[in-house]
């Protein structure tokens, strides 16, 4: 999308490129117009674009609550041409068809900020050196300098045009924006967040804390990632894993959180331990693991090792072989599984006969 301002006496030409028509980029075309500047204009005309006019009944016009924020922090007049009258925009026009023909027409340029480097320039050269109409002893750029005189003085901060969006963050660590996805830290999900982009940048906000930054990109179907945001996630994950494995082991066996809380006290490796211990579960049975590790903490060893001892101590007590873990598929494991059917004698009752009232 390609803005276009002109100052109405001088003729002085800003034309700036986006690579959409949103609301944000047509705000942000004024802003940099009135830096440009120097000074914003005292009225500046509209036609009856959306983002200007929202609805027209008579006379009576709705001006788009944003741009009028806008005009209030510059202090200028919006004001809506006519409708179907050409001759009040007419200074627009013909600066459109001049910049079609003088400018734009077979011009090569590399990317979006080599177009606006250029289009700076030329509204500053080529432009500028063309007749003044209002006054033909002058050059546009020369009027311009008598013009800025008259501008309205900017104010001390420009206006803010960034685009803000409340998001809602599944299960998995992304936040979805201009049809990309968009990381975020893996401890955001199951939350609403606020993403606020500029042409550059995409920052991902809880309130006011900044828990991701982006740059922003213009194509569609794009993951972005932060590489820490992705090593959080496998991490994460690990740690629940990790977790879920020492809660079946203190479930089954629960002198292992006895055991555990003191080989913590003595800088063990929790992870390993648990692991090591929860491999010795499925062979050796919860019962038998349970006197293991009392075993162990009756002597004042918390560690794999005494468990492992005491396991085979008891194992060869009673003569039995080395357990050997054969894996098995999970459909072969179901079979085996011990179903307890219930009685069916509770249901007896729903046919013996009620007894007579009377």
């Amino acid at each position: 999308m390609g803005f276009v301002m002109v100052l109405s006496w001088s003729r002085q030409i800003f034309l700036r490129f986006f690579l959409d028509a949103r609301m944000e980029s047509f705000l942000l075309g004024h802003v940099a117009a009135f830096e440009a500047w120097g000074g914003a204009a005292r009225v500046a005309l509209y036609d009856n674009l959306k983002s200007a006019v929202l609805e027209r009944r008579g006379d009576a016009i709705r001006l788009h609550p944003t741009l009028l924020a806008l005009a209030g922090h510059y202090r200028y007049e919006p004001r809506p041409v006519a409708p179907a009258r050409g001759n009040e925009k007419g200074r627009v026009e013909r600066s459109i068809r001049y910049i079609r023909d003088a400018f734009f027409a077979g011009r090569q340029f590399a990317d979006l900020d080599d177009l606006n480097a250029q289009a700076a320039a030329w509204c500053m050269a080529d432009a500028g050196e063309r007749a003044c109409p209002e006054d033909a002893s002058l050059r546009v750029g020369q009027a311009f300098e008598r013009e800025r005189d008259h501008l309205l003085s900017l104010p001390a901060t420009p206006f803010v045009c960034e685009e803000v969006k409340a998001v809602s963050v599944g299960k998995s660590p992304y936040v979805r924006f201009d049809l990309n996805d968009d990381s975020v830290p893996a401890t955001e999900v199951q939350r609403t967040l606020s993403v606020v982009a500029c042409e550059r940048l995409v920052r991902i906000l809880d309130a006011q804390r900044v828990v991701a930054t982006h740059a922003r990109s213009w194509y569609r179907g794009e993951v972005i990632e932060v590489k820490q945001h992705v090593q959080d996630l496998v991490d994460s994950k690990r740690a629940a894993h990790a977790h879920r494995d020492t809660d079946r082991l203190v479930s089954a066996a629960p002198a292992c959180r006895d055991l555990l809380r003191q080989a913590a006290e003595r800088g063990e490796p929790l992870g390993r331990m648990a692991r090591a211990l929860g491999e010795l579960l499925d062979p050796y049975g919860a019962a038998e693991l349970q006197r293991a590790a009392l075993d162990a903490l009756g002597r004042g060893v918390p560690h794999v090792s005494a468990v492992r001892l005491a396991l085979d101590r008891r194992r060869l007590q009673r003569h039995d072989p080395p357990p050997v873990a054969v894996p098995l598929p999970e459909h072969i494991q179901q079979r085996d599984v011990a179903v307890c059917h219930p009685s069916l004698a509770v249901y007896d009752h729903l046919t013996e006969p009620e007894d007579d009232p009377s």
